[in-house]
């Protein structure tokens, strides 16, 4: 290890495992994902889905090398329909959940609450905006009775062809005399030996191969199977202890490879939201959107999903919306 400084909460750690060719990440999230989860309410099997959500937006957002956005939205038919997680490079991040509230209480009535039981089956778009100069990029992937840990290998194994790991937990943290507060964190591995032919995966099963056909089997590299192997022994807490380093963690894990550590970035709960941007979102509607809009008291209100700052827009200022 070569880090005297050890990572602290809201951080995410670049890693290189040089004896198995193997780079990687850890997220920890302290406050800011507290922030994000405490100010919405959530029920807590939400708010356990959204904080997996971000600590995986941010392993993968956190490698773009330009200012830009990476952004996560699931779709799903699951009691929690939709989660949004927003990251602005280089240090910016967000998130909120739609979900229906009497399907989440059922869920957990019938112990059917984790992750999994509640997104259902649907699609995770990845989106990578790099301004209004550039094309968007968006990757797809389905959520089918799947977690998201999963669904990101799978991402990885049919667009990047990079084989890939990740784990994520979310945990309640309780101190005496303190109350409790959310944590989150996360891990990637990813397979990126300097041979092409030692990195190439399996080819996925072709479903229109005659019956009785016989499919070649590609071998794993032996280093990315001890990687995985050693990954998953990770425990949940691991990842989101206070006490236990992200430095610590991967000595553990590593230390017998030569594990390397980079310096680390930080990462804050900031909504990108504005007044400015309020007034911008509701001149994109049409007049008669703008209209319906309009209360008994002649006013418009808006309130941000993502931070619930509520934008009051008086009847002169909600007048002149209308009418332009």
């Amino acid at each position: 290890m070569n880090e005297p400084h050890l990572m602290g909460d809201d951080h995410i750690l670049p890693f290189q495992a040089e004896g198995l060719d193997v780079r990687g990440r850890v997220v920890r999230l302290g406050p800011a994902i507290d922030t994000i989860l405490r100010r919405h309410d959530y029920p807590a099997p939400v708010s356990r889905a959204l904080g997996e959500a971000a600590a995986l937006t941010l392993l993968l957002g956190t490698t773009l090398k330009f200012d830009g956005r990476f952004i996560l939205q699931t779709r799903t038919d699951g009691p929690v329909r939709m989660l949004v997680v927003d990251f602005q490079a280089p240090d910016r991040v967000r998130a909120c959940a739609t979900f229906d509230k009497d399907a989440v209480a059922a869920a957990i009535a019938d112990g059917r609450a984790g992750t999994i039981e509640l997104l259902g089956q649907g699609h995770l778009a990845m989106t990578i905006d790099q301004g209004p100069d550039m094309a968007r990029y968006q990757g797809i992937v389905a959520l089918e009775g799947e977690s998201l840990e999963a669904a990101a290998d799978q991402y990885f194994r049919q667009s990047e062809q990079i084989p890939t790991r990740v784990r994520l937990a979310v945990a309640e943290n309780y101190v005496a005399g303190e109350g409790s507060s959310w944590r989150a964190g996360g891990m990637m591995i990813q397979f990126l030996p300097s041979s092409p032919e030692r990195m190439r995966m399996a080819d996925l099963s072709p479903g229109d191969a005659p019956e009785g056909a016989q499919l070649l089997e590609q071998r794993e590299d032996d280093a990315w199977v001890e990687a995985k192997l050693l990954m998953g022994t990770v425990e949940d807490h691991e990842l989101t202890d206070p006490n236990v380093p992200a430095e610590e963690l991967l000595y553990r894990l590593f230390h017998e490879r030569g594990v390397r550590v980079f310096e680390s970035s930080r990462v804050i709960e900031k909504c990108r939201c504005s007044r400015e941007a309020v007034t911008g979102m509701l001149r994109n509607f049409s007049q008669a959107d703008r209209r319906d809009m309009v209360a008994d008291d002649g006013s418009i209100i808006v309130t941000c999903e993502f931070c619930n700052t509520r934008y009051d827009f008086d009847k002169a200022e909600a007048e002149e919306l209308v009418s332009a």
